[in-house]
């Protein structure tokens, strides 16, 4: 099991602050145990992290059950900001490939 990461229910797990240091909120990964699995085998849980360090990021960086690989946040990644606590847009966490 990956350092930080705990089960919350069947379809729940968090990423905790201590996964990586600077991380300003949890990651909270939606996945049952057979995607979790696949989920591990990459660097997306990484990236779930890198979510959590956005400015203004509120409450925490969320990953969907599709959570694969991507460029910044993963694909199936979503973080809110608060733009009045110096929140952003990050274009890697609504894709470039969006019209």
């Amino acid at each position: 099991m990956t350092k930080g990461l705990k089960r919350l229910d069947q379809y729940r797990w968090e990423l905790s602050t201590s996964f990586k240091e600077g991380m300003r909120v949890p990651g909270i990964i939606y996945a049952d145990d057979i995607l979790m699995k696949g989920i591990m085998e990459d660097e997306s849980l990484i990236q779930v992290a890198n979510g959590a360090f956005l400015p203004g990021v509120v409450k925490a960086s969320l990953a969907m059950p599709d959570i694969h690989y991507g460029y910044g946040l993963p694909i199936g990644g979503v973080v809110a900001t608060d733009t009045d606590a110096s929140g952003v847009i990050s274009p890697g966490g609504v894709g470039f490939d969006i019209n």
